[in-house]
């Protein structure tokens, strides 16, 4: 039988979003809001009610089809505003598309952004695009975000995910206020949504507000309304992090170091992607005791926010970590900072354990409650005390943030350790 949980590489960092109903994610994606109303139903007629029942969701798509109908739609279809020269040209920048339940980039986001690149220099000759760069940003150009998310057959973001939902949209950075929308589907059969270095080699999620910015600008929006104030006031700080993240998969770790902490001292850059990155090229560059202290900024910054998952790896349906120590030679410090950065607050912990969907449900809530037991009695050795204001959880696979089910890189999230804070 395979394996419940089997783990791979250290993973990305993510982003979790409420999931929707399928009429929701249409509303949320082409701009139609849904109306609620709290007067009595009237009877209707037959053909009225008919009217009355929501559109059918878009087809699913091949991957590629689905790119490039959503990005068709919302680079022909945009309210573009007045600019100079004959015909117009406008400058535009893409902030890296990302998965919108986790937040990270992955091949399939970095593939779609290489493939609208590419189909706006074949069709489009109204758009110049340019490097997103903090130079390039403080030109107010036009900004593509995009998220790229697993659904399940009736496009919610729960349970088995059978397709992916491209959400695409496009903001104006002069008039603060979006000029297009793009919607599309795809199938599952040959996306490869494993993360990006940066993001695999990420020790930890949390739900950060500069991700829940960009994914709140592209879902739930529609043409006119204006940028989210949590992605507009921090895209300063974003470009910057994009070109540490670049430096960072391309082996520059000290650059990366650099940009990280260049990224830090703007407004709005202390965002949980720059000190994890702080942590990792500290970590790469083999300078142990800044890395240390990077990760507990981290472990701050996710427990301020009320939660943080890390990105703990068993053996295969046992409570032991894996026992390749190229993997698991941090785990003290991870350990020692959680214990020492929880007893400095007066809150309470719950640790829940998390497995992936592979296996029966039962046995993955038995194990993921032992992982979490696991990781409490841990901690207590690091503060003692700290037991007292704790409790342990498991919720199987209830909580997946990818859902597919592939028990590999690129879900290994779904097998997280979480803190949350709660009340005493």
């Amino acid at each position: 039988m395979k394996s419940m949980d089997t783990p791979l590489l250290p993973l990305p960092r993510l982003f979790r979003l409420t999931a929707l109903v399928a009429a929701g994610l249409i509303a949320a994606c082409s701009g139609t809001p849904e109306q609620k109303s709290t007067a009595a139903p009237s009877p209707a007629k037959p053909e009225a009610a008919a009217a009355a029942a929501p559109a059918a969701p878009p087809p699913t798509l091949p991957y590629e089809d689905a790119v490039l109908s959503a990005a068709n739609n919302l680079l022909s279809k945009a309210q573009l505003p007045p600019a100079e020269g004959a015909p117009p040209r406008y400058t535009v920048v893409i902030d890296p598309l990302i998965d919108g339940m986790t937040g990270a980039q992955s091949k399939a986001t970095q593939a779609m952004g290489e493939r609208i690149v590419k189909l706006i220099k074949e069709k489009y000759p109204q758009y110049e695009v340019l490097p997103f760069t903090a130079a390039n940003v403080a030109k107010s150009p036009l900004v593509l975000v995009g998220t790229f998310t697993g659904v399940n057959k009736e496009r919610k973001t729960v349970g088995p995910r059978e397709a992916y939902r491209i959400c695409l949209a496009l903001a104006d950075l002069k008039s603060g206020k979006l000029v297009s929308k793009g919607l599309a589907f795809a199938q599952t059969g040959a996306v490869d949504i494993t993360p990006t270095p940066f993001f695999q080699d990420s020790p930890a999620w949390t739900e950060d507000p500069s991700t829940l910015g960009y994914i709140r600008t592209c879902q739930g929006t529609k043409a006119g309304d204006p940028i989210n104030p949590l992605y507009v006031d921090r895209i300063l700080a974003a470009s910057m992090i994009s070109e540490a993240i670049d430096a960072y998969a391309a082996g520059k770790y000290a650059e990366a170091l650099n940009l990280y902490e260049s990224a830090l001292r703007v407004p709005f850059g202390n965002q949980f992607r720059v000190f994890s990155g702080i942590y990792l090229a500290n970590w790469k560059l083999g300078r142990k005791e800044a890395a240390t202290s990077a990760f507990g900024q981290l472990v701050d910054f996710g427990l301020d926010n009320k939660r943080v998952g890390v990105k703990f790896l068993f053996r295969p349906g046992t409570t032991a970590f894996l026992a390749d120590r190229k993997l698991t030679e941090p785990y003290p410090i991870w350990l020692s900072q959680l214990a020492t950065r929880a007893a400095s607050k007066s809150s309470c912990l719950e640790i829940t354990g998390h497995s992936s969907a592979t296996g029966p449900e039962p046995m993955n809530e038995r194990l993921s409650l032992l992982r979490a037991e696991f990781v409490k009695t841990r901690l207590d050795q690091y503060a003692p005390g700290l037991g007292k204001r704790t409790i342990a959880n498991g919720v199987g696979s209830r909580e997946t943030l990818v859902g597919n089910g592939r028990d590999d890189a690129s879900d290994a999230l779904d097998r997280r350790v979480e803190f949350k804070v709660i009340g005493c």
